[in-house]
């Protein structure tokens, strides 16, 4: 019953918010109810749930969000993204755009929060999409999602990976030379496919994208008169590639085991932010003087607050699913099911761990729970850890939507609507999701 009432109050938040027009806010909220009660959570424990989950969400990332969109802001108005968006078009072709951001989100940023990445890469996303044509925001959507989660779960150290390996103990340098292969291979794949499905009448732009009044007035203020007045692309981005070196040293020091309190203070992703807000206050304040900058730092102001909201009450759906006792029940079918063949082994690691992400909306959580269930049985499953690992992680990735902070997130900061989310987010995570196990199936020939 624990699995049904799940699978009806994720129905329920998605038909009220796409049928009914609900608020994502309220529908959420109206969903966590169902499903405590309904599961015997209790009247008590799931409005703890729900205030505990808001909590944690926003301990984790509600300064990451207000941080990173305030750069963003700035950044904005001083023509940053516009100069870095030509790059781009002149560097590698509009019709490339997408494999170029998508491959980088794999391979070179995965040690990176996947919430900083979002903040940091969706004005890149937003502004190139016109450039590649009527669908170029949702292509560039999708291979911004891809990438991301590609390398999360596939590519050391993100955290995904790094969980998964650990769990299973599964050598790092084994993990990372299958995942650096499956990783922007399977980011690349999908955003080609992705763009075969665009061709149609996939996407229609009137449904689909939903700007925020907010977003409108950030991109389209002209507060720098001419390109000139514009600091160069370098200076302009320092505010973002600081913050970036600064958390990939961190974990890279906390990887290999040279980390000590200072390094662990300055790679922490709050305090790196931060400092990449206050070099985009210098850079606005010397480009655009005081009255600039705070309309600047205004219309960031705007923009965090309804996306601090919605990812808050995302993570208290996400609480209250913890609270019922799910991962339970499917440690039980596999423990089950351990004597099963190699392809079975996989599709059941791959099962479970796409159910728990359904289920659960938190993709490091999913693999982290999928790891602790299976971790334990492995002595009886006549298949490599590295193989069941790599399951996991792909299993992991399948079809995130409304119970994920990220998806709210993500929708705010891309400017779509929830459909448009349902259908570039949800849609490659689990394109990406079903065409990575064939290529685990295959590391199971060689590992």
């Amino acid at each position: 019953m624990i699995v049904l009432h799940t699978a009806i109050a994720i129905v329920v938040i998605i038909l009220l918010i796409i049928k009914v027009k609900v608020d994502p806010v309220i529908s959420l909220i109206i969903g966590s109810l169902y499903l405590g009660l309904a599961t015997g959570v209790g009247f008590t424990a799931t409005i703890t749930a729900i205030a505990t989950g808001f909590g944690e969400i926003m301990g984790e990332v509600g300064l990451l969000i207000g941080f990173g969109v305030l750069i963003g802001a700035m950044l904005h108005a001083v023509g940053a993204f516009q100069k870095m968006v030509m790059m781009l078009v002149n560097g590698v072709g509009a019709r490339r755009l997408p494999y170029a951001l998508t491959a980088a989100m794999a391979t070179i940023f995965p040690s990176i929060y996947v919430d900083v990445q979002v903040v940091l890469a969706s004005p890149v996303a937003r502004s190139s999409g016109p450039f590649i044509g009527r669908t170029g925001l949702p292509h560039m959507a999708g291979a911004l999602g891809t990438g991301i989660f590609a390398g999360y779960v596939f590519v050391i150290p993100g955290l995904a990976a790094v969980s998964i390996a650990g769990l299973l103990g599964i050598p790092l340098g084994i993990w990372l030379i299958y995942g650096l292969v499956l990783g922007p291979l399977t980011a690349i794949a999908t955003t080609l496919i992705f763009r075969l499905i665009l061709r149609g009448s996939y996407w229609k732009a009137d449904r689909d994208e939903e700007v925020d009044e907010a977003m409108v007035e950030l991109e389209t203020t002209e507060l720098v008169e001419k390109d000139t007045a514009t600091p160069p692309l370098l200076v302009c981005l320092l505010p973002i590639l600081v913050p970036l070196v600064m958390i990939a040293f961190g974990a890279f020091a906390e990887l290999f085991d040279f980390s000590n309190d200072f390094i662990a203070f300055v790679g922490n992703a709050n305090f790196a932010l931060f400092v990449g807000l206050l070099g985009a206050y210098v850079l606005c304040r010397r480009t655009l003087g005081s009255k600039g900058t705070d309309t600047a730092m205004s219309e960031g102001f705007h923009t965090t607050g309804e996306i601090l909201l919605i990812t808050g009450i995302g993570g208290s759906l996400g609480a209250v699913i913890g609270e019922t006792g799910l991962d339970t029940i499917l440690a039980g079918l596999f423990t089950a099911d351990a004597g099963a063949p190699v392809i079975l082994s996989i599709l059941l690691a791959w099962v479970i761990a796409a159910v728990l992400h359904l289920a659960i909306g938190s993709v490091s959580v999913a693999a982290i729970a999928a790891a602790g269930i299976i971790g334990p049985v492995l002595g009886s499953i006549d298949v490599s850890p590295l193989v069941i690992g790599l399951a996991i992680a792909s299993g992991a990735m399948f079809a995130l939507q409304v119970n994920s902070n990220f998806f709210w997130m993500f929708k705010s900061l891309l400017g779509l609507s929830t459909q448009g989310t349902f259908k570039t987010l949800t849609m490659v995570t689990s394109i990406a999701s079903v065409v990575s196990l064939p290529m685990v199936m295959a590391v199971a020939l060689f590992a």
